[in-house]
């Protein structure tokens, strides 16, 4: 790895802070098994008392939970033989069942292709957590399972309310002795203690709940669902989430111990329906994971500001944490972490120098150096503003035209108007004059002195 071009990385993550999209960072990428660049930016929040370091610093991860919880603790119960993949979703929550829902299968759910809608707003309909849960399992199936794809948080819900069956236990529970625990991750959880709040990246500072959130879900459903939820609701430090993608790079192992099989990984990593994986996403050339990736990388991002990619052809992760929804000052945050997170992706494989394929070359620049559109459009060029200039003149003559023309049509017609009534008037007049007229008016004089 070229330590001069993974510099580039901090280049890209200051321009995003520096352009209020983000307080801060904490940025892990890994190859080959050694962390090559572990390091924080900027601070938890906006008043920069609380720098951000990779290994303390704990973020909200949002939907990386679909990834590193649900679908890990359906790896596990998958190998375990505890649930199978073409299983209907009914055989471990009777209550979602009847019509389309019968037909919708657990690789459904993975896939996003249930037939279900993107999200509820649990946190408008439930006033309880098992509320929230009994409308999360009466949601309407509304296309042919397997025939539609949409993105669905409810789905991720589902396959955690199916591990929480499968497993006997609470999806936190199980995870935390199944993987977490094993794993080493000490800073990976979904209900976090005041002292581990403390050090946690804080969200959204006006939210429907009425208070600032720091240590708490940020996404509305999960916390209605009680702060536990498979779409979101973990939390997590950069150098854990290290730990948990070297795992998956060596095939389900990690120190000696064993969390699921390498069968189960590469069943769950590859392409199955579209760009989606069992759970997983994999690298399009447009969802974070930049341009330069391999097609077998896998990954997925959170709302929150977070990504994690695992390339691995490439023996390779890249891991980034913001918490971009915590009052950014930049007019469109979500542009900006959109294209932080492929320049890093970019920059981490561009730094590669042992790559089969050869040394890629640097770009002259990176997303981050142009910022297009982050807090306002590109300046026009001279000749792009003379031609809209030129165009301007030519619609304004155009519609002066336009209007001389009406106005003379205007004035046209309101002198023939004039005349036809002056017409109308000399011909009402000669029949008032006319000698029939004066004979009647003869006859009808003696009557009137009599």
């Amino acid at each position: 790895m070229s330590a001069a071009r993974l510099e580039t990385i901090e280049r890209v993550v200051a321009r995003g802070m520096q352009a209020g999209g983000f307080p801060g960072a904490s940025v892990v990428v890994g190859r080959k098994g050694f962390s090559v660049l572990q390091r924080g930016f900027g601070s938890l929040d906006w008043s920069g008392r609380t720098k951000v370091t990779a290994t303390e610093s704990i973020y909200d991860l949002a939907s990386l939970t679909k990834v590193v919880a649900t679908t890990t603790a359906i790896m596990v119960l998958y190998d375990q033989g505890k649930i199978a993949l073409d299983a209907p979703v009914s055989r471990y929550l009777p209550a979602f069942s009847g019509g389309l829902r019968d037909q919708v299968t657990v690789q459904h759910l993975l896939t996003h292709r249930a037939g279900l809608p993107a999200g509820r707003e649990l946190w408008r309909i439930a006033k309880t957590p098992a509320e929230a849960r009994a409308a999360v399992l009466a949601s309407v199936v509304s296309c042919q399972p397997g025939k539609c794809y949409e993105y669905s948080d409810l789905g991720a819900d589902l396959l955690g309310f199916v591990a929480e069956a499968a497993s006997g236990q609470s999806l936190d529970a199980f995870l935390d002795g199944a993987v977490f625990s094993k794993l080493g991750m000490s800073d990976t959880h979904f209900r976090l203690s005041a002292a581990k709040a403390a050090r946690t990246a804080p969200t959204e500072i006006a939210p429907p709940r009425g208070y600032p959130l720091r240590g708490e879900v940020h996404d509305e459903n999960a916390y209605a669902l009680g702060g536990v939820a498979g779409h979101a609701g973990l939390f997590s430090t950069a150098d854990d989430l290290s730990v948990f993608a070297q795992m998956m790079l060596e095939g389900g192992r990690y120190g000696g111990v064993r969390i699921v099989a390498d069968s189960t990984v590469a069943r769950f990593t590859v392409r199955t329906a579209g760009h989606r994986a069992l759970g997983w996403d994999t690298c399009n050339g447009g969802a974070g994971c930049g341009q330069y990736m391999s097609e077998r990388a896998f990954g997925h991002t959170g709302f929150t500001g977070t990504s994690l990619w695992i390339d691995p052809d490439r023996q390779m992760f890249v891991i980034l944490l913001t918490n971009r929804v915590h009052a950014a000052k930049a007019r469109r945050p979500s542009t900006v972490i959109a294209d932080v997170r492929n320049d890093l992706a970019d920059a981490a494989v561009l730094a590669v120098m042992d790559d089969p394929n050869g040394v890629r070359a640097m770009p002259a620049t990176f997303r981050a150096d142009r910022a297009q559109n982050w807090n306002r459009p590109l300046r026009p060029t001279r000749a792009s503003s003379a031609a809209a200039r030129k165009r301007a003149a030519a619609a304004r003559a155009t519609a002066a035209k336009k209007k001389s023309v009406a106005k003379k049509a205007t004035s046209t017609k309101r002198s023939a108007t004039a005349k036809k009534s002056v017409t109308s008037k000399k011909t009402a007049m000669a029949k008032k004059t006319s000698p029939a007229t004066k004979k009647s008016a003869a006859r009808k004089a003696p009557a009137k002195s009599r």
